[in-house]
């Protein structure tokens, strides 16, 4: 089980920004698109940095009501972990987990985004493989299929 097979699943679609979008324009399109977090990119699309929706309530905290009219590159997350489609779930799950984030960019072979993946899109794609395995199992116990030559 790897990134790409849950890529292929949602797509490879990514919300970007530039660095200069202001915050309140980020909390609207994470708002408006009903997810956690959009990618900040440069003028030549590479991934300068990722900004959450933890990140604008730890802002509002910080910085109040100024933080709305900031530009997102004073808070977005500079350092950001991605993966790469041939990234087991497994792996994507344990960095998320020792992180503490939810968002993992993925980066195909020549370093540009090819999709995001969330905790959420991992725990799915999870739970559909283990009951595939519980259905396969089942029909193995019950020997489905192997009257008619089927396995």
């Amino acid at each position: 089980m790897t990134v790409a097979a849950i890529l292929r699943e949602k797509g490879p679609a990514v919300i970007a920004v530039g660095p200069d979008t202001q915050v309140l324009e980020v909390a609207g399109i994470i708002s408006r698109r009903r997810i956690g977090a959009v990618v900040v990119v440069d003028g030549a699309g590479h991934l300068v940095g990722i900004v959450s929706e933890r990140d604008v309530v730890r802002g509002m905290t910080q910085f109040g009501a100024a933080l709305l009219e900031m530009a997102v590159s004073e808070l977005m997350t500079r350092d950001v972990r991605t993966v790469t489609p041939q990234t087991s779930v497994d792996e994507a799950t344990e960095i998320m987990d020792e992180g503490y984030f939810r968002h993992l960019p993925v980066r195909g072979a020549d370093g540009r985004l090819c999709g995001i993946v969330s905790i959420r899109d991992l725990v799915r794609y999870r739970i559909h493989a283990q009951q595939s395995d519980v259905e396969a199992l089942q029909a193995y116990v019950i020997g489905r299929g192997y009257a008619l030559g089927r396995v």
